[in-house]
């Protein structure tokens, strides 16, 4: 089954609709036979450096001069027409691409690229208003106003109608221009709309998921509270702390939605458009709105938005979002948009140092990206981003950041040859679920307590210990990594914990987390007790768990940490089991207790650790986890505050260091390397304060 305008998949059959929509796609796309200009276009470079650009903000008499500053600084590619819906389709039925066409070809006169993005964040008026039904409904019942952030409605099909009509008539003219390179879809996916349609919508989203009635009561336990329902019609959009489930498969059917909402304009550009011209959509992180992986299926590749609004840049908070998009796909990504200057909201005033946005792109390489692009060209006259930092100023003229980002654009065009065609590998998986996330959200339990930032408490140990990381989700095969770290993983379903389970059986060594496998894929608790179907093996069993109103000792084989924020009493159940760490005097409940466990099963290893330690603490735990997997680090062993970054592929070994003490440092190499950036054969590379080096085998490229 294909998805349909308001055609809505839950979950359980979206598998069987991915590979039908690969299907169709692959015939479309062979109706489409390549225009010969197209054929003989040149290959952009391995890396590209971008911009956001509105040729339909500004004086046409004014592109010129544009593109012609871009094509000094080094910059390789352009978006355009996201948000340009008005401009293109004037009136219904009446569209004028002429305007586009001609900004495509004259960024190709300057070498630039082109990424088209789908219109269809921003209606027209003529749109909303004539049918009103289009505008998203929140959750008080009050009709978006037109001219509002992601007023659409993404679950109806009247839009759905107008987007795909659109989307077919930029297809159709701009789908074989060989200088459109890829398509973003619409524009940062966010808002949902909670109007009756979308409501019944959800209903009938539920009866394929459940089947009946009784199917859904039983999963839900509707028991409580006397919620049991009779009829699907009964079921209502959830607000805050309603049913678990109900809870939970809201936020499933949104996903599901917005993948359709994305399948309705993939399709459509897929049937008149060249395979060449790939597709993605500019995703935000850590934002939850929706399950990512789900949505990031019928891409070609994922990217993300990395706004930098503080100033500088926290290498591990940032390397771990990068991480997570490149785990969407499994694949290399792009950064469709940063920030090049001030920014208008989050109190993002500051400006990064002079030299750190260079030293922020080459960050982004080094954890899969391939293409980075700015938010945006110039500044704008007006509108609601007024004021928000660009390369170039209002009246046209650079902006100080151009300069760097011109040395940047440079040295991409340098390193580009010697990073095609590799990525980041890792024999270290983080397992990372939106369902767990929602449900911790939902009940933190304790003040402080936050998912992301117990997955961080993990990843940043490991990472500074010299490993690159992969975040995945827990559905991928697990096989070829040595060490699989799950923090959070609150949700397991039944299929989950049999992969986890053969992964240790075959050899693996899994390490669970703070509240970890407490429900299952219906966020009910499991009959057992944590690690709920994952105890067995385990061999034992969280038997309680609090949250600190003040910091508990604890000691043991990682020697004597503090632990804060939220704890868990562990029970030994089998005599092989080894306890690692224990609580010290605290609340009596915790006093000697048990804090992690470890148990050998096979050739693997199934750790439990239920207690937050400080980062020096955390730190240990790393060591004892990559000497128990025998993970070795594949990154050179570095000063503080050095950042470096392993790209492989094709035989090829790169290495990129980075300098983010405020005072230069030198690098001992394990071994003679050519700077790509330079040329020069080294044995050690000294860096400024934001310096770089890019780095590969002497001889090799």
């Amino acid at each position: 089954m294909i998805f349909k305008i308001g055609a809505i998949v839950p979950r359980s059959s979206t598998m069987l609709a991915g590979i039908c929509y690969v299907v169709l796609s692959a015939l479309l796309a062979g109706q489409s036979q390549p225009s010969e200009n197209a054929a003989g276009a040149p290959a952009p470079p391995p890396l590209l450096l971008g911009a956001a650009w509105y040729p339909e903000q500004w004086p046409e008499s004014r592109w010129n001069s544009d593109l012609d500053l871009m094509q000094k600084a080094h910059i390789h590619l352009v978006r355009i027409g996201e948000f340009a819906w008005s401009r293109l389709e004037p009136r219904e039925g009446q569209y004028d691409l002429e305007w586009m066409g001609r900004a495509i070809d004259l960024a190709a006169k300057h070498g630039i690229y082109v990424v088209i993005g789908t219109p269809t964040c921003a209606p027209p008026a003529w749109l909303t208003q004539k049918y009103p039904e289009t505008l998203r409904v929140s959750e008080t019942g009050q009709v978006a106003a037109h001219g509002e952030r992601g007023q659409f409605n993404f679950a109806n099909a009247k839009y759905r109608q107008f987007a795909q009509k659109i989307d077919e008539q930029l297809a159709r003219r701009f789908g074989h221009n060989a200088n459109v390179i890829a398509w973003q879809i619409d524009n940062e996916y966010s808002f949902v709309s909670f109007d009756a349609n979308t409501r019944t919508q959800f209903q009938d989203w539920l009866k394929v998921r459940y089947g009946t009635l009784d199917n859904l009561n039983r999963a839900w336990t509707t028991a409580y509270w006397s919620q049991t329902y009779f009829s699907w019609d009964q079921i209502s959009i959830p607000s805050a702390n309603g049913n678990p489930g109900l809870m939970l498969d809201w936020k499933r059917f949104i996903s599901d939605t917005w993948r359709s909402y994305q399948q309705n304009q993939i399709e459509v550009i897929r049937r008149n458009a060249d395979r060449r011209q790939r597709i993605t959509t500019n995703m935000m992180g850590w934002f939850d709105g929706f399950d990512h992986y789900v949505v990031s299926r019928d891409l070609d590749f994922a990217a993300w938005d990395d706004p930098i609004s503080r100033g500088h840049l926290d290498p591990i908070r940032n390397g771990a979002t990068h991480d997570l998009t490149r785990g969407f796909k499994n694949q290399n990504f792009w950064v469709m948009e940063t920030t090049a200057g001030p920014t208008t909201w989050n109190n993002g005033g500051t400006i990064m140092d002079k030299g750190a946005m260079r030293a922020t792109i080459w960050h982004d390489i080094g954890h899969g990206a391939d293409a980075v692009s700015y938010w945006q060209w110039r500044d704008d006259l007006n509108g609601q981003e007024q004021n928000h930092g660009a390369i170039v100023d209002v009246d046209g003229e650079p902006d100080p950041i151009y300069t760097e980002i011109a040395q940047v654009g440079l040295e991409m065009e340098k390193a580009g040859p010697a990073l095609q065609g590799t990525t980041v590998e890792s024999k270290i998986a983080i397992l990372h679920s939106y369902d767990s996330r929602w449900t911790l959200n939902w009940q933190k339990m304790t003040d402080g307590y936050d998912p992301i930032e117990e997955l961080l408490s993990y990843y940043a140990p490991l990472h500074e210990l010299g490993n690159s990381i992969e975040i995945v989700s827990p559905e991928v095969d697990l096989s070829k990594y040595e060490l699989v770290v799950a923090p959070a993983l609150n949700v397991v379903s039944q299929t989950v914990a049999d992969r986890l389970i053969q992964y240790v059986q075959q050899g693996g060594n899994l390490v669970l987390g703070l509240r970890s496998g407490m429900k299952n894929d219906a966020n009910a608790r499991w009959p057992q007790r944590q690690p709920g179907p994952l105890a067995a093996i385990l061999g034992g069993r969280v038997e309680q768990y609090f949250g600190l109103a003040a910091p508990v000792s604890v000691s043991g084989t990682w020697g004597q940490s503090k632990a804060s924020i939220f704890e868990e009493q562990l029970k030994v159940l089998a005599p092989d089991v080894k306890v690692l760490m224990r609580y010290g005097i605290s609340n009596g409940w915790l006093d000697k207790q048990p804090a992690a466990i470890t148990r050998k099963v096979g050739r693997g290893t199934i750790t439990y650790i239920g207690v937050w330690m400080e980062p020096a603490g955390m730190k240990r735990a790393a060591r004892w986890m990559l000497m128990t997997s025998g993970v070795r680090p594949d990154l050179p062993p570095v000063p503080d505050g050095i950042e470096v970054y392993h790209r492989t592929g094709n035989g090829k070994d790169i290495f990129i260091f980075e300098n983010f003490r405020h005072t230069p440092q030198t690098v001992s190499l394990p071994h003679a390397m050519r700077n790509v950036l330079t040329g020069n054969v080294e044995r050690a590379v000294t860096l400024p304060v934001y310096g770089v080096a890019v780095l590969a085998d002497a001889g090799r490229q």
